[in-house]
């Protein structure tokens, strides 16, 4: 990102080990991670935050990761979406509803997370230029 600032994640994800293991890869990466462990928590966080990136799980309790981005876009419509799930099926209907998402497929290498948010913020950079 060619901005100053450090870029702000909201990542949404309700199993504890990986929360944990992506919150950490990805503040390792240069990141400012806001984790919570379900989509009904990340709303508000939405509603008072500057994010640039909801990385959010697809399968959830309370509230599932393609309504969470729907909320999103009516909250923060700038806040990019991306998606990781361990289901082919769920991938496949996340592509149809949020088109303009990534989504990373589980299992996926942290090397592989770290590029795709990388990438993310360098389409949104050109987007602005």
């Amino acid at each position: 990102m060619t901005s100053t600032r450090t870029p702000r994640i909201l990542l949404a994800e309700d199993e504890d080990a990986m929360r944990a293991y992506l919150e950490r890869a990805l503040t390792n990466a240069g990141y400012h991670v806001s984790a919570v462990d379900r989509g009904t928590d990340a709303v508000p966080l939405l509603e008072t935050g500057d994010f640039d990136l909801l990385l959010s799980d697809i399968v959830m309790p309370e509230m599932d990761g393609i309504e969470l981005a729907q909320r999103c876009a009516e909250i923060s419509p700038r806040t990019k979406v991306m998606f990781i799930t361990g289901f082919a099926a769920v991938s496949l209907r996340a592509s149809r509803e949020q088109p303009a998402a990534k989504v990373l497929s589980k299992p996926f290498h942290l090397r592989d997370l770290v590029l795709e948010v990388e990438r993310v913020f360098e389409e949104a950079d050109a987007a602005r230029m």
